[in-house]
């Protein structure tokens, strides 16, 4: 594999690190990359081997979010207890903090339809158009939640969160099994109709990734393990180290920007390029 092949895979792991954590839809716009310029189908020699460099390649955005959240994490595993303590720490933990059962409630709406509906989501839904129509859709859903919110959130911090918000932001991110609805978006929005601040529900969005995205990767490599040959393996390694370090670059810049901003500029985003998309693909 020459260095303009691999170019393909650090252009995709690019686009997959700028746009999974914004709710614009990572696998939307590398869908609509891929299709109109990049052409990995005929690269890696089947369209199955490339629907799921797609999805694993988000692995490397996940290191990102271990990296960033690795406190978070630690606590999360009952790892805290034999880790020294920052100052300030053991004040901080005397106050409720998020636990990882609220985590799993989370994930078992989206986990289930993931898996029962995997074979139809990459035959079917791994295309521009059904992008175009998840773009949009989402994006009215993301001007809903912030038209419709509580004016005053009930929950500022993910260590405040209920079980009941968790199984509903988990509800939430079942939309985002159809891909450009984007899970950051339907979860971010569902979080926030139910009274999280925008940075809560983008904390709790992020943690809640990690599993569900990991499991998604290894359901699609697992399954399409068949149609690999050695030669693509450069071509997923450079795609996953690229996309950890622009995902590593853009994760502290989007919890910053998102509590300032909301969630309409993103949507308005969205039905632009979803716009400009419909003129120039079809």
């Amino acid at each position: 594999m020459n260095l303009l092949e691999l170019m393909k895979a650090i252009i995709l792991g690019l686009v997959e690190g700028l746009t999974e954590f914004a709710p614009v839809s990572s696998t939307g716009h590398m869908i609509i990359v891929d299709d109109m310029w990049l052409k990995t189908e005929e690269l890696l020699g089947s369209k199955y081997v490339a629907n799921t460099f797609k999805v694993v390649i988000q692995l490397g955005s996940i290191l990102a979010v271990l990296v960033v959240f690795r406190n978070r994490f630690i606590d999360l595993l009952g790892l805290s207890r034999w880790m020294p303590k920052a100052k300030g720490e053991a004040a901080r933990q005397s106050g409720p903090r998020l636990k990882l059962m609220q985590v799993i409630v989370g994930l078992i709406p989206a986990g289930i339809l993931g898996v029962l509906f995997e074979d139809f989501i990459d035959e079917h839904l791994f295309s521009t158009a059904t992008v175009l129509i998840g773009l949009v859709i989402g994006a009215l859903l993301m001007i809903a939640a912030d038209r419709f919110a509580p004016k005053r959130a009930s929950v500022d911090t993910v260590d405040q969160i209920t079980y009941k918000q968790a199984l509903g932001i988990g509800l939430f991110q079942c939309l985002s099994i159809w891909p450009g609805f984007s899970r950051s978006g339907s979860t971010i929005s569902g979080g926030v109709l139910l009274g999280l601040s925008h940075r809560a529900a983008a904390d709790f969005t992020f943690i809640m990734a990690v599993p569900i995205m990991a499991g998604a990767s290894l359901i699609s490599l697992m399954k399409n393990l068949e149609y690999f040959t050695i030669d693509a393996l450069p071509f997923f390694v450079v795609g996953f180290i690229s996309a950890f370090v622009f995902a590593l670059l853009a994760i502290r810049f989007f919890l910053k920007l998102i509590d300032r901003i909301k969630l309409v500029p993103f949507a308005v985003y969205r039905i632009l390029l979803a716009l400009v998309i419909w003129v120039v693909y079809f």
